[in-house]
């Protein structure tokens, strides 16, 4: 039973339990723990089958970094601890007396079982605990078709969310801070920077909530307008580069979504069917909680892949042959990030052309991506496989040739991220073994040494991939 005089006494702390939610404003987690004196925790849970890649860690360490400094400006302390959720808050409950804990649900098949084991234990203790919706616009279990049943196509899901009418969102409320000291680790000790790379994602990144907010500031002012048009186009910044900001909290949808409404109104909608993207695929693994790992397509269950170590670790280099290929890969090793229509174009090269699981080409990503998301990554790797609930047909290969000419035709994407192909102009930089010898020598490009031949023939991969396909 829940100790009532226990929860209403003032001397008795609170605990805000810290996940994918790093943020103050907007928080309903953060809202509900101000009425008391408390403290927020973030727990290391070493046991999670899907614990960050190493480009997520870090973002994460410089997340919490800035966390910190925002609540130690309100008299809050950050507690940071490494172990079983369940543990480390029954020892904190011990250590501080504390009366209650509350967080912001979490929604990958893991999290929610031991979410609720959580809240039973904590309960038969006499620990009051509740949990709020605070990542998504709605609730996976609250979009239902007209028969009850859980959506597996995006489009009427979108025309349904679209016309929600979502509660504004929060202000930071004013904060007590519980003020005797507990006993934190150190997230140096915690070794989240990377060390094979890093220096790239400083150089574009600002993590924390005041990064968030500067990103989605600079859009609504110089891009929504146009994003519609230029999405698509991976050599600007004409997208939000917001999603690692959402991933780990420190930012809302409900945020984004306002403030875009608020800045262009329906015109903004392009932009924000990327957010009901987002919901769809938490929608999904919530309903399919084996999408990470199955085809949610019984009939691909015995699709003809093929095991290729050294083909995977081509494509992971960017060694393809195909320079938009290639750009792409570069720009994620460098970066964390790769730009959307990118994605789509390399993910299709892996298990199209080289006939590679997109199993494994969901890892690399969930390694070196900042913006790594379980429900988002295996929707969207599923969705370009054609083994997903709404996926691409399919005879959907796309030709990176033609991609790259429609999408990049001057080559600058390529060669911000290809730099040994900067001398060679269009045509020629999209298809380099089309260009004869002499345009290869001015452009010192030798095929073969200083840049590679085609690893596929495209002709004979569409053709390949069709006939398995068939079959």
């Amino acid at each position: 039973m829940i100790d009532r005089e226990r929860l209403m006494d003032q001397k008795s702390p609170a605990i805000l339990w810290l996940r994918q939610d790093l943020r103050l404003a907007d928080n309903i987690a953060l809202e509900a723990v101000s009425h008391h004196l408390f403290f927020a925790v973030y727990i290391w849970d070493d046991e999670d089958p899907w614990s960050p890649g190493g480009a997520s860690r870090w973002w994460l360490h410089k997340s919490l970094l800035s966390l910190h400094r925002s609540f130690q400006e309100r008299g809050v302390q950050l507690i940071l601890r490494k172990g079983k959720p369940l543990q480390v808050l029954k020892h904190l409950v011990q250590e501080t007396k504390a009366c209650a804990v509350y967080w912001n649900r979490c929604y990958e098949p893991y999290v929610i079982k031991r979410d609720q084991e959580i809240k039973s234990s904590l309960k038969q203790e006499g620990i009051f605990c509740q949990s709020f919706k605070g990542s998504l616009l709605t609730e996976p279990w609250e979009m239902q078709t007209t028969t009850k049943g859980a959506y597996q196509v995006f489009t009427p899901f979108w025309n349904k969310l679209k016309e929600i009418s979502f509660a504004r969102p929060l202000s930071v409320p004013d904060l007590q801070g519980f003020k005797p000291s507990v006993f934190s680790e150190s997230l140096e000790e915690w070794h989240f920077n990377p060390t094979l790379w890093g220096r790239g994602l400083e150089e574009i990144w600002t993590p924390g909530e005041q990064g968030a907010w500067d990103n989605l500031s600079g859009f609504l002012n110089d891009g929504i307008q146009s994003y519609a048009s230029r999405r698509d186009i991976p050599s600007g910044q004409y997208t939000s580069r917001l999603s690692p900001h959402l991933h780990w909290g420190e930012i809302s949808p409900t945020q984004i979504w306002h403030e875009a409404l608020l800045s262009c109104g329906k015109d903004s909608l392009p932009f924000l069917r990327q957010l009901g993207w987002r919901e769809f695929s938490c929608h999904l693994l919530f309903h399919f909680p084996h999408m990470p790992f199955q085809n949610l397509r019984v009939s691909f269950s015995d699709f003809p892949w093929q095991d290729n170590p050294d083909h995977l670790k081509i494509w992971q280099t960017g060694q393809t042959g195909y320079p938009l290929v290639d750009a792409g890969m570069r720009e994620l090793w460098h970066t964390g990030w790769m730009h959307n229509r990118v994605r789509m174009i390399v993910a299709s090269f892996l298990v199209k052309h080289l006939l590679i699981p997109w199993q494994q080409g969901k890892e690399w990503f969930w390694d070196t991506l900042v913006d790594a998301d379980l429900a988002n990554n295996a929707a969207s790797w599923q969705w370009v496989a054609g083994s997903g609930a709404d996926a691409a047909p399919y005879f959907r290969i796309f030709n990176p040739v033609l991609q790259s000419e429609k999408f990049d035709p001057h080559g600058l994407y390529i060669k911000q991220w290809v730099p040994e192909l900067q001398a060679l102009n269009s045509p020629h930089i999209h298809s380099p073994w089309k260009a004869s010898a002499q345009i290869l020598e001015k452009a010192g490009v030798t095929l073969g040494k200083t840049y590679p031949f085609p690893l596929v023939d495209h002709a004979f991969a569409r053709q390949r991939a069709l006939d398995a396909f068939a079959r």
